[in-house]
């Protein structure tokens, strides 16, 4: 199947230096097309939500930015710096971070020492000697502790990162990606599995990530989508479908055809 022509020229083209942009992204799997010419404009300290059903190419696209997977053709730059060929530990050290779908932590660790090694995972060397005391060391710990007190993890420092609610672990994660200080922080369906009260909690801590980060983030929960997003991008079969600001976007006929599908209307107000 081909996906239409967006309905909406992207809300971003032309008028800024984006903090993350996709110009014309390809990505094959044999004779399986997984991207094709998918261009994306991510502004500096916005929120910037992408959607699609499932297959769309969503993951695959977080993938080729992040460089965990080879692109077939088109450039990826961070900050307008090409990263299209950088190793994906390298993109991490020039500020791009991800969290996954599937929760990836050290369970056995309390929460304080997960973020501990996140942070002074900023500089390798001193990683691998947690043991010495360096000004790395107390940079960390400070970053540690403004990060409990952000993620309202304070309470809970002590514990083993696995004992921690599901929601916990999550905005936990989150913080992992920020302890790195990281320019661009992406999020793969962050509320997934989620109950009530930790949704609320997670969407609050997105919605204020982006007073200092650039968030892009994958997610179905179009109410989270609609009510913190900047912008929204639509995928359908490995192609951008439309973009634009999220009212548009849950207006837009052709993005209720192909995305909603039998989605009950209400559900994107």
């Amino acid at each position: 199947m081909t996906a239409a022509s967006p309905t909406h020229a992207p809300a971003s083209a032309g008028a800024f230096e984006p903090a993350l942009a996709a110009e014309g992204l390809g990505v094959r799997y044999g004779s399986f097309v997984a991207l094709k010419d998918v261009t994306l404009r991510v502004r500096a300290n916005s929120v910037h939500a992408i959607i699609g059903p499932n297959g769309a190419g969503k993951t695959t696209l977080f993938h080729a930015l992040t460089g965990r997977i080879r692109t077939a053709g088109g450039r990826i730059t961070l900050g307008g710096r090409d990263i299209t060929r950088t190793r994906d530990d390298d993109r991490v050290r020039l500020g791009l971070a991800r969290s996954f779908q599937v929760t990836s932590l050290f369970a056995t660790l309390s929460v304080r020492e997960n973020l501990r090694l996140a942070a002074q995972g900023r500089t390798p060397w001193a990683a691998l000697a947690p043991w010495r005391r360096v000004p790395e060391h107390d940079a960390a710990q400070d970053t540690v502790r403004a990060l409990l007190q952000r993620l309202d993890l304070g309470p809970v420092a002590g514990r083993a990162a696995g004992e921690l609610s599901h929601g916990q672990q999550r905005r936990l994660e989150v913080g992992m990606a920020m302890a790195a200080r990281p320019k661009v922080i992406l999020l793969d369906e962050p509320t997934s599995g989620m109950g009530t009260d930790d949704i609320g909690a997670m969407t609050d801590l997105i919605r204020d990530l982006g007073r200092d980060h650039t968030v892009l983030f994958i997610e179905h929960n179009m109410g989270i989508v609609m009510n913190i997003s900047d912008t929204v991008t639509v995928m359908r079969a490995g192609q951008v479908l439309v973009e634009g600001r999220p009212a548009a976007v849950r207006d837009d006929p052709e993005v209720r055809r192909a995305y909603l599908g039998n989605m009950i209307t209400g559900d994107l107000r």
